[in-house]
């Protein structure tokens, strides 16, 4: 953090929390509510293989999330300026926080029976994690302790990634960093399908 203003600092947690909160949201909360008007029983009759189901899933979220977080960057980009250091791996990392979060919006919107189980994961887990990933601080700041919980938080190294991308500033390796996200979304496709696919919660 030592050298960049303390506002430029933030934009790249600020840009990764709105990617994770839409990418979320929007898997989330379509596939709950298809559940609940019954109409995803319109959608399985279809001749859609279900990882292209899922596909379709992850692409409309994955839109959404970098359409939000792409406005985020401009905003900010009015007040710390448009310099990028590394455009097409903040792209990337955009990418693969999205489709992990979208399949995890997915995920829970196959188990949940109810808003408020779709609503629970937000709030109480991912807006923790995301607040406690670095967003407001660097893990230098913190003493070792706290720096071991720290590295314990996926979500830290989402962050980390796209700071590093974004500003070129970073606690992190940057190839860690990318490693998790890669790791992470790989797990939560594959699960997703397998639940898909599965049926769960999904026939009666």
């Amino acid at each position: 953090m030592e050298g960049v203003p303390y506002i430029r600092f933030l934009v790249p947690g600020l840009v990764m929390l709105g990617i994770i909160n839409n990418a979320f949201l929007n898997t989330s909360s379509s596939l709950f509510i298809m559940k609940l008007q019954g109409t995803i029983v319109d959608l399985l009759v279809t001749p859609l293989a279900y990882g292209e189901i899922l596909a379709a899933f992850l692409a409309a979220a994955t839109t959404r999330a970098l359409l939000v977080g792409g406005l985020t960057w401009l905003t900010a980009a009015l007040f710390v300026g448009p310099y990028v250091p590394h455009p097409l791996l903040s792209l990337a990392a955009g990418v693969l926080v999205s489709i992990a979060f979208s399949a995890a919006g997915l995920i829970v919107a196959l188990w949940a029976d109810k808003f408020e189980q779709v609503n629970f994961i937000p709030t109480f887990v991912i807006t923790p994690l995301a607040f406690l990933g670095g967003v407001f601080y660097s893990a230098a700041m913190l003493p070792p302790g706290f720096r071991l919980v720290l590295h314990l938080n996926p979500i830290y190294y989402m962050i980390e990634s796209m700071r590093s991308s974004l500003i070129g500033v970073t606690s992190e390796e940057p190839w860690v960093g990318f490693a998790v996200l890669i790791v992470l979304a790989t797990v939560l496709v594959v699960w997703a399908l397998v639940l898909l696919r599965s049926g769960y919660k999904l026939r009666n």
